[in-house]
């Protein structure tokens, strides 16, 4: 039996997580769920945000579908990331976020790209400090030749793969800025190319991210796979999912050699928190995203068809120009499944 471990987290976390997973119920019968807690609630509950059982649980589950969590913008003493934590201890290095075409007004038609971020290091290890009295503020951005050399074999093999199934046309375009950035930069770029050489069968381009962030507006048609670095990911694939309608319905997977983590992008959204309102549609495509990973190919198929079909019969949530609720998107998705 395929175990998932099922993290609500914080805020909207604990509407759409339970949405996707009755979903999933459904849909595959043989499914087993634990659920586990983790989050700023949880930090603020018991003292931290990732308990010793929610960490035995992602260890011993097939893969994991995670919710959302808080981090408030100041420093809270003795709280990090929840998810940076979890990408680390799991050496989640790939971050897959696709971004395709919804059949809908408020989508831009003919996009199929999916974003390759590397997840690990960059200006996001972690690495900061105060100097002069605390009048300068110091991050260091850490690139590596390994962490490098990993994420472009996935965004490679990605290619390859999505060429194979005959639905892109197999190029990657490496997102950097070693025009300034000289040695960190310099050094991922230097890796993508090299490996590029060992792709014959994939065309490979580059692009600086100031230009890149240009074309993702004006013809974000012509990407296939985008490979870039940790911040510049996670900026250019917000960028994308508001080409498609914004972060309620943009889904995402960490992906490590062990183990694996699926969520939505949209954050916990304090806003609308027991509103009934939150778009579940992002955890439910992550939801498929998690099946493909498990090789349940057609259950995972058959879930983002159910997706695109309830928009098409008009049945959405208000970020994407509906009236519907959760729970009634919700529905409308099992009665397609059904």
């Amino acid at each position: 039996m395929t175990t998932i471990c099922v993290i609500p987290g914080d805020g909207i976390g604990q509407e759409v997580v339970p949405a996707a997973v009755e979903v999933l119920k459904l849909l595959k019968s043989d499914l087993q769920f634990v659920e586990a807690s983790a989050g700023f609630e949880t930090f603020e509950r018991v003292g931290t945000p990732l308990p010793d059982e929610t960490l035995d649980a992602i260890a011993q589950a097939d893969a994991t579908l995670f919710g959302a969590t808080s981090t408030p913008s100041t420093k809270v003493e003795g709280y990090r990331s929840t998810v940076q934590q979890l990408r680390k201890r799991f050496d989640l290095y790939a971050n897959l976020r696709p971004t395709q075409s919804l059949p809908g007004a408020f989508s831009r038609q003919d996009i199929n790209l999916l974003i390759v971020r590397e997840n690990t290091e960059d200006l996001y290890s972690g690495r900061e400090r105060r100097e002069d009295n605390g009048d300068t503020a110091i991050s260091e951005r850490v690139i590596t030749r390994r962490a490098s050399e990993r994420i472009f074999r996935v965004a490679f093999e990605q290619a390859r793969l999505r060429k194979a199934r005959r639905y892109a046309p197999g190029v990657v375009t490496i997102v950097h800025k070693a025009n300034i950035l000289k040695e960190t930069d310099g050094l991922f770029r230097e890796i993508g190319l090299t490996i590029a050489r060992e792709y014959a069968d994939i065309q490979c381009n580059e692009l600086l991210v100031d230009a890149m962030a240009m074309r993702l507006v004006k013809d974000p048609e012509h990407f296939d796979v985008i490979v870039t670095t940790n911040l510049f990911g996670d900026i250019l694939s917000d960028e994308a999912a508001g080409l498609v309608g914004g972060l309620g319905v943009a889904p995402s997977g960490n992906i490590g050699e062990q183990t694996a983590i699926f969520e939505p992008v949209h954050g916990s959204a304090p806003d609308i928190v027991g509103k009934g309102v939150a778009n579940p549609m992002g955890a439910i495509l992550s939801a498929a995203m998690m099946l493909e990973y498990l090789r349940m190919e057609e259950e995972g198929r058959r879930l983002r068809n159910a997706v695109y079909n309830v928009i098409r019969h008009g049945i959405r949530t208000r970020d994407i120009g509906g009236s519907a609720n959760t729970r009634q998107v919700t529905d409308a998705i099992i009665s397609e499944l059904a």
